[in-house]
């Protein structure tokens, strides 16, 4: 996230492939499966946090199970990388941050010995990554780290707060969750409206000028810190008419959306995170058509996150189908 051409070229050369079109398509069965045992799990009984049971573990488990990161591990990594958002204390996330990258380096050193002693590494992203080459260039061990920290965090933080973000946009605005139930086809370019509207991360990840930058009537000084608003943009006037409202229809509604990046940095897992929102809101508005807020809008609390723009629980009811 940090790294300029051409290094940011040449690690996102080697890791692309584990993300391409082709490669989510083969995925999307698992997917669905994963999506239906946790809608399974709360049917009959008419009410969830929809964050905490659904929003959150569906991403949690695919992108787990993308890197081979052993099942009795997940749920502490997944308390870590909450830590690192919502902890309002430097030392408690710093600590976080190691514990995480502790676990991915064994995980990492496991995934090395495993294709020294000639064990079948099942498929998953970690070992196809040792062995990914491009020419003569490979990832090495610390390189090999430090993508599947990035991974585990953006594979499922980002999509757990689209999901959440969409669901509750979908409640608040009740003609268009309506048109929505009825008709699937608008799925896609809604999933494109939900992260405009809301976009999953409210600002970027930390940049720094390299170089003198001039904004409207504003310079930025070289080796200065930038943070940029995502969510600001999403909702540039500019850009969209009435940027405020919630419209599924939006003319081009992909159009300059941010919530992915941009350019060179465009977020790698974005087919993913497509796929797996798409998969999640279509089968929740099968199988829950009458899905309803369970609390009012003011009590709903947000995650305490400059960077996530995420809901901490999302309380919904049903009527659950007759036995």
């Amino acid at each position: 996230l940090a790294t300029d051409p051409p290094g940011h070229t040449r690690l996102r050369r080697l890791a692309s492939k584990a993300f391409t079109a082709a490669a989510v398509d083969r995925l999307r069965p698992r997917i669905q499966q994963i999506t239906d045992e946790h809608l399974d799990a709360i049917a009959a009984r008419g009410a969830a946090d929809l964050i905490n049971e659904f929003a959150v573990p569906l991403p949690v488990t695919v992108i787990c199970e993308l890197l081979g990161v052993p099942q009795d591990e997940r749920p502490q990594l997944r308390r870590w990388s909450n830590t690192l958002f919502t902890n309002a204390h430097p030392a408690v996330r710093d600590q976080a941050s190691h514990d995480i990258a502790d676990a991915m380096t064994a995980l990492v050193a496991r995934k090395y010995h495993d294709r020294d002693t000639g064990r079948p590494s099942g498929g998953d992203l970690l070992s196809t990554l040792i062995t990914a080459r491009h020419g003569q260039d490979r990832l090495s061990q610390q390189e090999l780290v430090s993508m599947a920290v990035l991974l585990l965090i953006a594979g499922h933080e980002t999509t757990t707060n689209l999901i959440g973000n969409a669901v509750l946009a979908l409640l608040q605005h009740p003609a268009q969750h309506t048109a929505l139930a009825a008709d699937p086809d608008l799925l896609a370019p809604a999933i494109e409206e939900f992260l405009r509207y809301d976009s999953p991360l409210g600002i970027a990840t930390v940049r720094f000028t390299t170089q003198p930058v001039t904004y409207g009537p504003t310079t930025i000084p070289a080796e200065q810190i930038v943070m940029i608003g995502i969510g600001a943009a999403n909702r540039d006037p500019a850009r969209y008419p009435n940027p405020a409202a919630l419209d599924l229809v939006r003319a081009k509604p992909h159009h300059g959306h941010l919530a992915f990046g941009h350019g060179p940095h465009y977020c790698l897992g974005a087919a993913l995170a497509r796929a797996e929102t798409h998969i999640a809101l279509a089968t929740l508005l099968r199988r829950f058509p009458c899905l309803q807020l369970d609390t009012s809008p003011q009590q709903l609390v947000w995650r305490p996150s400059r960077m996530m723009r995420g809901l901490q629980a999302l309380p919904v009811r049903w009527s659950p189908a007759p036995r």
